[in-house]
């Protein structure tokens, strides 16, 4: 009874038990939660808030949901800023392909950078590009050539994400539903106005020894 004495009085005082537990095991804690549950967490209360902004929870959560190639960097904004930057270059990588699964070309206009230093180069080899403003316009074209084709059903696996303040880089391997389709994919995208657009894609065929 005399052992318990102090945590009962604490927690009456308005102490919570997360508050008492040494910070490593509060780390540990959190490292279990997802994404949503870590968020909700730190609208609870002050201690929660802290407890859930801490850099070595975000930290453990990345590498839970996306690589372990990044461990040697340190984010200049923290691993939460990063990890919700990744979370969102994540985002508009799977919107790509579910809009080259719905074949709507005034969606990928939304995704791209309408700028003239765009490019695109398709799994069949075109290079969709140019040294003039007209290079948007060339790039939205091929995609509706593609959309016209029967074969766009691609399915992305061991995706990887680097991200470098307003520019990142997703590799992939997309397996497309037709004869040819195993290839190794890059996607450049860049920031602006508080979201990320593309502006370079490249498909090239996966060969199989």
């Amino acid at each position: 009874m005399h052992e318990r004495a102090p945590v009962v009085a604490e927690l009456q005082s308005g102490s919570s038990m997360m508050e008492l537990l040494v910070p490593e095991i509060t780390t540990h804690a959190l490292s279990y939660l997802d994404y949503p549950s870590l968020c909700r967490l730190s609208m609870t209360n002050s201690s929660m808030r802290k407890a859930a902004n801490d850099d070595n929870a975000w930290k453990a959560l990345y590498h839970k949901d996306f690589t372990v190639e990044q461990d040697d960097i340190t984010p200049l904004n923290g691993w939460k800023a990063y990890y919700a930057a990744t979370r969102a270059v994540v985002n508009v990588n799977e919107e790509f392909y579910s809009i080259i699964r719905e074949r709507s070309l005034t969606a990928m206009s939304r995704v791209w950078l309408n700028a003239d230093y765009v490019k695109c180069i398709h799994s069949s080899g075109e290079f969709f590009t140019g040294y003039d403003p007209s290079r948007y316009d060339a790039v939205m074209e091929s995609w509706q050539l593609v959309f016209n084709w029967a074969g766009a059903d691609v399915q992305i696996r061991d995706v990887r994400v680097r991200v470098l303040t307003d520019m990142a880089w997703v590799t992939m391997k997309a397996y497309a539903d037709m004869e040819i389709g195993l290839f190794n994919v890059t996607n450049l995208y860049e920031f602006h106005n508080g979201q990320w657009y593309m502006v370079h894609h490249h498909y090239s065929v996966m060969h199989i020894g």
